[in-house]
């Protein structure tokens, strides 16, 4: 039997790794996949070879998860529960992607994850499995009752690890969790488990890594373009910086992450809803993607038929669920997207910010197929004669016949 595991190395993979050898008597193929979080790659086949995998494979996914993964859901405008940017939720289901490409080419009968029972992650990478490749057994060992029994806590599992020569550094657990990527960094569980507790006073300031906090930023703005076409960013221009070749999508995150970061923009906390159904506290640095996110819908606000855009809107909250929920690959999301694709055509132009101490603010856009009619807009006199008010007056009183109707009715029940 052959297995492919996700891993990172940490205490937990590497336990994982060995116990499933153990317990299936199978051959483990490692995979971790580069999404961006910059954490230590370096030496990770070597760990994963000594631990007891019979290959490993480090993937850099980050192009991918920003082309085929970032952009499509930021011309969606998606953002779940009106607040999170669903940086952890869009990586899971490339990652499960490439794991199945993995078994698929190495004739590997499963996959195994070490997301726990609790958690969204599950659902989201067993989803895709699901939705790609239903012949793929899965092993989750957090949901197995005698791996719990074995690993009750920490302590135990660094037992394992030192009796069976595994390199781990047993350090004293953080005090939260943290999930990096191209998109985002999430923080949760351990002291952010108080929905009271501050996290932006000055005293967990060394918590973020991506952002400044707001009161740290320059005390000056500062002023970016972002080039939209056909809904997606492909230039972003700095004050001074004069337009040259176009940015693939992730040269645009990494400068956007920059920007972002610099001044303190895109930090959110919130207390969300897990698809398992428990409430969950999180706090989220998107500095890049809330840039991204607020531009795109400036360029919408002038070049999107109004009807179009409420339409749009009206399916943004199924398409966060979707992405949160792990339906990436379902056939409603692909049935959205086509529908997000066909409202992006004109969707091009220039949207400029200023960026200060946390906040994005407008200070322009233009569109060579702008909606926006100054002459139409004006409430001076209109040259084009285009808009009659007097035409207004039966428009209201058709919309209104209705009301009064209704208020008859009432009024002869009261």
């Amino acid at each position: 039997m052959k297995i492919v595991l996700a891993y990172s190395g940490g205490l937990d993979t590497s336990v994982i790794l060995t116990w499933l050898k153990e317990k299936y008597n199978a051959e483990i193929i490692a995979f971790c996949a580069d999404v961006g979080q910059e954490e230590e790659l370096d030496g990770l086949e070597e760990k994963a070879l000594k631990t007891g995998a019979s290959k490993c494979y480090i993937d850099d996914l980050r192009a991918e998860f920003a082309k085929d993964f970032i952009f499509p859901m930021m011309r969606a405008g998606a953002i779940y529960e009106s607040q999170y940017f669903l940086g952890t939720s869009i990586a899971r289901p490339l990652i499960a992607k490439r794991m199945i490409e993995i078994a698929r080419a190495e004739g590997a009968t499963a996959i195994a994850h070490g997301a726990t029972g609790k958690g969204n992650d599950q659902v989201r990478f067993e989803l895709t499995v699901a939705a790609l490749a239903p012949e793929l057994e899965i092993i989750a060992p957090w949901r197995d009752e005698s791996f719990r029994t074995d690993f009750p806590g920490r302590t135990e599992m660094i037992a394992y690890a030192q009796k069976h020569g595994i390199n781990v550094e047993a350090s004293a657990k953080k005090p939260y969790s943290m999930d990096r990527n191209l998109l985002h960094i999430s923080y949760e569980a351990g002291i952010l488990e108080d929905p009271w507790l501050d996290a932006s006073a000055p005293e967990h300031k060394p918590m973020y890594k991506l952002s400044v906090s707001p009161e740290d930023a320059p005390d000056q703005p500062e002023t970016i373009e972002l080039e939209f076409v056909n809904g997606d960013c492909v230039r972003v221009l700095c004050e001074g910086e004069t337009a040259g070749s176009e940015l693939t999508p992730l040269e645009v995150m990494l400068k956007l992450n920059r920007l972002g970061g610099k001044h303190g923009v895109g930090r959110v906390d919130l207390v969300e809803n897990r698809f398992v159904g428990m409430k969950s506290r999180g706090v989220y640095e998107t500095p890049g993607g809330a840039i991204l996110y607020y531009a795109h819908r400036q360029m919408e606000t002038l070049t999107m038929d109004r009807e179009v855009m409420h339409l749009r809107d009206g399916f943004v909250p199924k398409y966060g669920e979707l992405v949160y929920y792990g339906f990436w690959f379902a056939p409603e999301r692909h049935f959205l997207q086509a529908a997000v694709e066909q409202s992006q055509k004109n969707v091009t132009g220039i949207v400029r910010v200023k960026l200060y101490k946390g906040s994005i603010i407008t200070a322009g856009r233009k569109s060579p197929y702008s909606l926006y009619n100054p002459d139409i807009a004006t409430m001076e006199a209109d040259p084009t004669k285009a808009y009659n008010q007097d035409d207004a007056t039966g428009f209201i009183r058709l919309q209104g016949l209705r009301l009064k109707v209704a208020a008859t009715v009432a009024a002869q029940r009261a």
